[in-house]
């Protein structure tokens, strides 16, 4: 009978490192970041009419002063400073400013989402609510994530030199129990904690799990900024 065998496989010799003789290429090292945290900074300038940041600044501060809820609030929670998150739902129907920084807000998200590659099918994203803060000198915004919400953000109304930066915490941070801290000079996408210094007429967008915080204002000044929240609807 005719002799029928199968070809032998090639013998390896010597090391993995020996490969190339079989016609195999070594592996070479891929490393790649995984799983990005977006943020978004841009001057509101960037998309849709200017927003008179005067004007802004003015209708604020006669918010705060009028705000007699708000202010109870304040002081009953320990709020150095004025919030309107607990007392008014109305910013853009109460004052015509807020109405043109929410247009103007509705372009800036709808670019991030465009960005973040969302799949949003027949719903959108939408405002669902929009407040004001003034931290004085020794206030503080202890850190916290928006729930609820798919992109948060704030748009900075003043920010005096020497104003408290924004504080951004890695989202794995209480993960990470066993491991070493981050080198000094580390690269800003593996640091623990991100601090941005926007300006005045900027705005910063954020997926809303992204936890935050506002360290203590240091200065004599005031720093007024206006946050938001926009749901899936």
């Amino acid at each position: 009978m005719p002799c029928t065998s199968r070809p032998m496989a090639p013998r390896c010799t010597g090391s993995l490192a020996g490969s190339h003789r079989f016609g195999y290429e070594p592996l070479m090292s891929d490393i790649k970041s995984l799983f990005a945290t977006r943020l978004y900074h841009a001057a509101l300038s960037e998309q849709g009419k200017p927003v008179d940041i005067d004007e802004l600044t003015a209708s604020c501060f006669s918010i705060a002063e009028d705000d007699e809820a708000g202010q109870d609030w304040c002081e009953e929670n320990g709020y150095a400073g004025y919030t309107s998150y607990a007392s008014l739902d109305d910013l853009p129907y109460r004052f015509p400013i807020f109405k043109d920084l929410v247009k103007v807000l509705d372009k800036h998200v709808a670019s991030f989402a465009k960005d973040l590659q969302f799949d949003l099918g027949d719903r959108k994203l939408k405002l669902d609510s929009l407040w004001l803060n003034i931290l004085p000198e020794g206030g503080i915004h202890t850190s916290h994530i928006h729930p609820h919400s798919v992109i948060s953000g704030t748009t900075y109304v003043t920010m005096p030199e020497g104003a408290s930066a924004i504080r951004f915490e890695d989202p794995r941070l209480a993960m990470m129990m066993a491991a070493p801290g981050r080198a000094k000079d580390a690269r800003e996408e593996l640091r623990p904690f991100i601090y941005i210094a926007p300006k005045a007429g900027d705005v910063l967008l954020w997926e809303s799990w992204l936890r935050h915080e506002v360290p203590m204002n240091m200065i004599e000044d005031d720093r007024v900024s206006v946050s938001f929240n926009y749901g899936w609807e």
